[in-house]
């Protein structure tokens, strides 16, 4: 089962193509890397899949709704995190899961549950009352996935969560990408780690706003003749013609 489908999918800016004709498919569980230099189009072809952005062509749909026609249907069925803004540092991390949990619909009745529920979880039922800006970065990063999912979306995209953290942490991190996976979650995720590349089970490579080549970690580093995914990303990026 597909959880997004596109095909041709174009954004242009004026004169500028952002996004080039991609097509690609996400099935249920699956969890997609989508990696690229900077300016390569990975955030606008983000944007128009959580349905902040209308194709200027081309179509797709997100969790079975039309990304043109059903934006607002589409921002129901899914999560969002990114490195930048995911918490606010000001509130309790119990506040922070009761606001967001509110945002995304989750049933009043059942948000007290869930935020305790989700506290023993992360090992955080001590810290409840603490202000999010007094937590590790690690912490911030656990908490903030985990209420990127709190709701069951069908879907989670991750726009760089992992940077500033060490890699102990990032590791941790990626076990709770793969638990949610593994309850059929599928997670669509940008980094600028090429480590963390390799424990996707498909990688897009974007160059230009094309897609220059999908497939699984071993697949494409057969196909650039390469020993890890950083040589692959470095070889594809070459080819790039423009700059951010």
């Amino acid at each position: 089962m597909n959880t997004i489908e596109v095909h041709d999918l174009t954004k242009k800016f004026g004169d500028f193509t952002a996004v080039d004709h991609i097509s690609f498919e996400v099935t249920q569980g699956e969890v997609l890397g989508f990696l690229g230099a900077n300016g390569a189009g990975k955030t606008t072809a983000m944007r128009m899949l959580c349905g902040l952005s209308k194709p200027t062509s081309g179509w797709g749909r997100v969790a079975g709704f039309d990304i043109t026609r059903e934006p607002e249907e589409i921002k129901k069925k899914i999560g969002y995190m990114s490195q930048k803004f995911s918490l606010y540092e000001d509130l309790k991390v119990w506040e922070n899961i009761r606001l967001f949990a509110g945002i995304y619909g989750v049933d009043p009745k059942t948000i007290a549950h869930k935020t305790d529920s989700m506290l023993h979880r992360l090992g955080f039922y001590a810290e409840k009352n603490a202000l999010v800006k007094s937590l590790p970065p690690g912490w911030k990063q656990k908490l903030a996935f985990s209420v990127a999912i709190l709701h069951e979306p069908k879907i989670v995209f991750l726009d760089e969560p992992t940077g500033g953290v060490d890699p102990v942490t990032r590791r941790q991190f990626w076990k709770l990408i793969y638990d949610a996976a593994q309850q059929g979650i599928t997670v669509f995720v940008t980094t600028h780690y090429m480590d963390e590349a390799e424990y996707c089970h498909r990688i897009s490579m974007m160059v230009d706003g094309r897609i220059e080549a999908l497939g699984t970690p071993q697949q494409l580093k057969q196909q650039f003749q390469a020993a890890s995914i950083d040589e692959v990303f470095r070889k594809s990026a070459r080819q790039a013609q423009r700059n951010e």
